[in-house]
């Protein structure tokens, strides 16, 4: 039989709060993290607001790697996989001569840098490049890093380019792993930091929001940019049982699909045909869903063809449907692994965190969104969205351990 897969440790790094409890405590109250961005240059720009990550020293969690080695998104990884792997009640000894898996999503990698060494070019050549920052703007080291860290050789790292849903890949990577016996233990999730060239990026689409992220808002402007990362430790029922391990939740499964016909355009028949295909592989049936953590970007089309395929799913009255991104902001390659760090949260402390900076529900988005403040629940089953850019769909099932179907 597969191992039954659980998560044991999580790790954030979010603008919300850095740790679980800091994070915990900005779910329920519904913490915004808007601040106008001071990560590059934002002349021209007619608003540059965004949720960075303002209170965060490296220093307090890395400890092996010099600070110069590592971007901001590998620093983040880095340091939430220790955190994943403290919250687990382990540390790196524990893990070292055990076969593991370190997943970790990004859309952007260490674009930061990128931008810092397109910065040294001059005129077509380059001029005074910086060696340490060439050799650590490779998307690889997002996850190898950790490796490095924590001293994993028994490990294989691995970065997911999947853009916004990379996270919901990472997990659904580590639990494979897992569940046929590849691997003892895994660290998953995503990781990104705020990019000029991303932010101009969504910018220049017209789809970026001058004050706040309003998912399914009738006056929603679009996304926020956003940085952080989410890790979470996954390992085998048994494993944790064995050591009698805390568990915030069990992964029940996934589903992933492409969209297959727009780069940008979400497709509503494929998000629906990834949902079912996510409910299938967790054996769950809709009725049994109790909580929806939507992709939620607070775009006017994101949100209508999620709610529409939603609602194609679980018929004219779903389960209350959220997003995050509303305090959180567009984390990009890290927004499915926070959503899903939240949503093994909520199931563990019994509430729905909100959707916050809400007005008017869209009346074509025909959803509870828990507007403006959490609410107390018991969730047993919850599924995670994350959809991306060329179609990259990405769904993850979380259940309170024991409600297996």
């Amino acid at each position: 039989m597969p191992e039954r897969v659980v998560i044991t440790g999580l790790g954030v790094v979010s603008g919300i709060g850095v740790g679980v409890a800091e994070f915990t405590e900005g779910l329920r109250a519904g913490r915004n993290a808007v601040v106008p961005i001071t990560a590059f240059d934002t002349s021209g720009f007619d608003h540059a607001n965004g949720c960075e990550v303002t209170a965060f020293d490296p220093a307090g969690w890395i400890t092996r790697l010099p600070a110069e080695a590592l971007g901001r998104a590998s620093a983040f990884a880095v340091a939430a996989a220790v955190m994943a792997v403290a919250d687990a009640g382990l540390d790196a000894g524990d893990l070292r001569g055990r076969r593991g898996c370190v997943t970790i999503g990004t859309a952007d990698g260490e674009a930061q840098d990128l931008d810092r060494l397109a910065a040294q070019s001059v005129d077509g050549g380059v001029r005074a490049v910086d060696p340490e920052l060439a050799a650590r703007a490779g998307t690889y080291r997002l996850s190898a890093a950790i490796a490095w860290e924590l001293g994993l050789p028994d490990v294989e790292p691995l970065t997911v380019a999947t853009a916004c849903s990379a996270g919901n890949y990472a997990i659904g990577d580590g639990f494979d792993a897992i569940r046929i016996g590849d691997a003892d233990y895994a660290l998953v999730g995503g990781a990104d930091a705020i990019c000029r060239r991303s932010f101009a990026s969504f910018y220049r689409l017209g789809i970026m929001a001058p004050d706040r992220c309003r998912p399914f808002d009738a006056d929603r402007r679009g996304i926020l940019s956003a940085e952080g990362a989410g890790v979470l430790l996954l390992e085998s029922l048994t494993s944790a049982r064995a050591r009698g391990a805390p568990i915030y939740a069990e992964v029940l499964g996934y589903g992933l699909n492409c969209d297959a016909r727009h780069a940008t355009a979400p497709d509503q028949d494929s998000i629906q045909a990834c949902m079912e295909l996510a409910l299938r592989d967790a054996g769950v049936r809709p009725e049994e869903v109790d909580l929806v953590a939507a992709h939620g970007t607070g775009t006017k089309a994101n949100d209508l063809t999620e709610v529409r395929a939603i609602r194609e799913v679980y018929g004219a009255k779903p389960p209350p449907v959220v997003s995050l991104k509303s305090m959180l902001g567009h984390t990009m390659g890290a927004s499915a692994a926070l959503s899903a760090i939240a949503c093994a949260i909520a199931i563990t402390e019994g509430f729905i965190p909100p959707t916050v900076n809400h007005r008017r529900t869209d009346p074509e988005c025909e959803i509870d969104c828990v507007p403006n403040r959490a609410v107390g629940a018991d969730l047993r089953i919850v599924q995670n969205n994350g959809f991306a850019f060329s179609g990259n769909n990405a769904i993850v099932l979380l259940a309170r351990c024991g409600e297996t179907p």
